[in-house]
């Protein structure tokens, strides 16, 4: 049998020098942790057998929160998101839900419905989602929710009324260190204050014996 040509047994050698000197790092298995983006109210109220239905349409993102990572804004003004900790599903998507949550436990709605409902809502809440941040620079997180709060008219075809234009901040202390638990705890905490100050919005600028 012909014993093989140099170049063929350079070929032949080659996977096994593959095999035995990797180009990949050892580098360790890094789990993604998640986190749930539920403020909690400090005090709840059931629904008013009397109050009025209120639309709440689908929550719209600011540039950059259609993404899961956590956000945090350094001391020289740049946003970074987190590759190995975010949220469970986007931020809007949960501050929608945070937000019917809450407006469902105010006491001022008999209920707070989605579009696609067949219950008919005096009441129409249009949000955004414009800010939801760590900033461990000054020690804070920050959330901000925009939204038009519009007035439906009971006759079909009439023109919808804009009630008011609203803008909510809140903010919460953020302890120092790098645990994003503790980021997000944060968040979660300011987002609870911009809903409460969303809230105080709505119902002062909703008409008398809606």
């Amino acid at each position: 049998m012909p014993r093989p040509a140099p170049r063929r047994r350079q070929l032949l050698a080659l996977p096994l020098l593959l095999a035995g000197c990797s180009v990949l790092p050892d580098r360790p298995y890094r789990e993604v942790r998640r986190f749930a983006l539920t403020p909690e109210r400090p005090v709840t109220a059931p629904p008013p057998a009397a109050g009025p239905v209120l639309l709440l349409r689908g929550m719209r993102a600011a540039p950059g929160l259609d993404q899961r990572g956590l956000r945090s804004l350094s001391a020289d003004g740049q946003v970074t998101q987190d590759f190995w900790a975010e949220w469970a599903a986007p931020p809007a998507e949960l501050a929608e839900e945070a937000t019917r949550r809450w407006l469902a436990a105010s006491g001022h709605f008999a209920a707070i419905t989605a579009p696609g409902s067949r219950l008919r809502a005096g009441l129409v809440l249009e949000a955004e989602l414009l800010r939801l941040q760590a900033e461990p620079g000054a020690r804070r997180a920050r959330a901000t929710l925009a939204g038009l709060l519009l007035r439906e008219a009971p006759e079909s075809g009439a023109p919808t009324r804009i009630l008011a234009q609203l803008q909510a901040e809140g903010s919460a202390p953020l302890s120092p260190g790098d645990d994003p638990a503790l980021a997000a705890a944060a968040m979660r905490a300011a987002l609870g204050q911009a809903l409460a100050g969303l809230e105080a919005q709505i119902v002062a600028a909703m008409p008398r014996g809606s």
